[in-house]
C-alpha cells in the first residue's frame, strides 16, 4: 500500500497527522500534566501500531527470520525512540505554555536540523534550491513564532 501512495502522499499524511497532534494535543492538555498526556499518547500509539503490524503480517517476518534486527538496528531504533520521547515531552509541555501554531512552527525546525545533520551524518548533498528552501523555512518559522495577533 505504501508504494502506491508514494513518499509525497505519505509525507502529506504525516504532515496532516502532525497538525492533528498540535490541535488535539492543545485541546486535551488543559488539565492534564504533559508527561501523563505523552504517556497516554504513547500507549494509544503503541496499541495502534501493534494492530497494524499484526494486520499487515509484518511481525511474522520477524518470527520467520525474514527480518533480522542486528545490534546496530536495535541501537538506532532505541535512540530514535528516546529522541521521539524527548521531543513529545517537550512538545506537549510547550503546547501548555504557547500557541499551537507557534509551537508547531518551532517544532518544524526539525526540518532544518535534518537538512544540516543529513549532510554530516548521512552524506546527503543539497543544491541551491535546498538551501533556498532552508532559508525560506527559517524565515517562515521566525515570522510565525513572533506572530502576536
Amino acid at each position: 500500500m505504501t508504494n502506491t501512495i508514494g513518499w509525497v502522499g505519505l509525507g502529506l499524511i504525516s504532515a496532516l497527522g502532525a497538525a492533528g497532534v498540535a490541535i488535539f494535543g492543545s485541546l486535551g492538555l488543559s488539565h492534564v500534566p504533559p508527561t501523563l498526556a505523552t504517556t497516554l499518547r504513547a500507549i494509544v500509539m503503541a496499541a495502534m501500531l501493534v494492530c497494524v503490524t499484526l494486520f499487515t503480517g509484518q511481525i511474522q517476518g520477524l518470527w520467520q527470520g525474514n527480518v533480522t534486527l542486528d545490534g546496530r538496528a536495535w541501537l538506532f531504533i532505541v535512540l530514535s525512540a528516546l529522541a521521539g520521547a524527548v521531543s513529545w515531552l517537550a512538545y506537549f509541555s510547550a503546547l501548555q505554555l504557547g500557541l499551537a501554531s507557534q509551537v508547531a512552527a518551532l517544532d518544524r525546525l526539525s526540518i532544518a536540523f535534518v537538512f544540516v545533520l543529513g549532510m554530516f551524518v548521512l552524506g546527503e548533498q543539497h543544491s541551491w534550491r535546498g538551501w533556498l528552501g532552508l532559508a525560506l523555512l527559517l524565515g517562515g518559522v521566525y515570522l510565525i513564532a513572533i506572530d502576536k495577533a
